[in-house]
């Protein structure tokens, strides 16, 4: 590679000393990679995280897979690749307003959902369901699976060779995290993030595609204290807002509401931290999340999102379809396992023929699903 040590380049450790609180997580104190690589010139362990999951074939197939409703229901909704931008987008704002390593926070973001199998929980239901003599299915376990096996983009090692701290960061979401539990280490702050990221786009952006499908009004979700207080501020900034405009700009406010509420409250907490590290920060009983307040009023929301939108008798009638085709396609590849691709018949040799299968079902879109359901499996 090109000789880079010039006054205009500057280094990974460089900038991040530069920008990064002592408590952030600094790519010169990575734990490194499974498969020892050297250091790249120019680009930090996370960037290059980051870089080799958007490049991955499970990344891409994500446009392809549901977040809570179908394709049939129109294309405005969220897919599971758009719902991780928006993770990813806001985890940074968060990230960088607490000087945490960006780097490292859209790695994990744009990693963490990348497990998920097509048909949303529906189909992690199933297939749990499916593999529960096998140890079950969880799409978080199955995102490392991807990772660490099941991707092949490189020739010196197996899987995508991420850095520990992705993989810890999504070991965390799995039952794994129950190590760390153990040893009085929570999560890296940057992992926290990611989480509050998540729950904060979900409960926004679901909101947004239950009002535009139809499926609640925006009067219903009015009644619970964090949309009230949202629609009640939008409207004493723009009266007589249509309903579309009015629906944006509603959902706008649920997502700037959470953020800035989370950002108070993170600010309070790492006040404490004075000059830790992000390896000494993780013995402090120390969180980023939302206040209390904030904390109660999406439990509130959630529960009603729950009750009346994932519960919605157009999305059971297309959950217990999915499920069930999920469910024949999973014993019609064991009796006739000529149909799966030789790699994943090659792979049962290794993890058995059931947990292959299942591991070939999680990875497909939901179009294709279908399609290999119609072509093997229809009657």
């Amino acid at each position: 590679m090109a000789n880079l040590q010039t006054p205009n380049i500057q280094t990974t450790a460089e900038r991040e000393a530069a920008l990064l609180a002592s408590f952030a997580m600094h790519s010169a104190d990575s734990r490194g990679r499974t498969h020892p690589e050297p250091e790249h010139p120019y680009r930090g362990p996370f960037q290059r995280d980051r870089d080799r999951i958007v490049h991955s074939s499970a990344f891409r197939r994500l446009s392809g897979k549901m977040q809570v409703f179908t394709g049939e229901m129109g294309d405005y909704h969220r897919t599971r690749l758009t719902h991780t931008h928006e993770v990813a987008s806001i985890a940074r704002t968060i990230g960088r307003a607490l000087r945490l390593n960006e780097d490292l926070i859209e790695a994990l973001a744009l990693f963490h959902d990348i497990g998920h199998p097509p048909f949303g929980h529906a189909g992690e239901d199933a297939l749990d369901e499916c593999l529960r003599w096998e140890g079950g299915f969880s799409h978080n376990r199955y995102a490392l699976t991807i990772a660490e096996e099941l991707e092949s983009r490189y020739p010196a090692f197996p899987g995508l060779n991420l850095s520990l701290e992705v993989l810890e960061g999504q070991a965390t979401r799995a039952e794994k995290s129950a190590a760390y539990a153990a040893a009085g280490l929570a999560p890296l702050l940057e992992v926290q993030v990611v989480e509050a990221a998540d729950s904060m786009t979900y409960d926004a952006h679901d909101t947004d595609d239950a009002v535009k499908l139809g499926l609640v009004t925006l009067s219903e979700l009015a009644e619970h204290g964090l949309v009230r207080e949202a629609l009640a501020l939008v409207r004493r900034q723009y009266a007589d807002l249509p309903d579309d405009p009015l629906r944006k700009a509603v959902v706008h406010q649920l997502i700037d509401r959470q953020v800035g509420d989370v950002l108070a409250h993170a600010s309070r907490v790492l006040a404490e931290a004075g000059s830790a590290t992000a390896e000494e920060i993780r013995k402090l009983p120390l969180r980023i999340g939302p206040s209390s307040e904030l904390a109660e009023q999406k439990r509130e929301l959630e529960r009603f999102l729950y009750d009346q939108v994932y519960r919605h008798p157009r999305l059971i009638a297309q959950r217990v379809q999915a499920q069930g085709r999920l469910k024949k396609m999973f014993a019609g590849y064991q009796t006739r396992p000529e149909l799966a691709p030789p790699r994943f018949r090659q792979r049962a040799k290794a993890v058995g023929l059931p947990r292959a299968i299942g591991d070939y079902l999680a990875g497909m879109t939901d179009r294709y699903c279908d399609q290999q359901y119609a072509q093997h499996f229809a009657s």
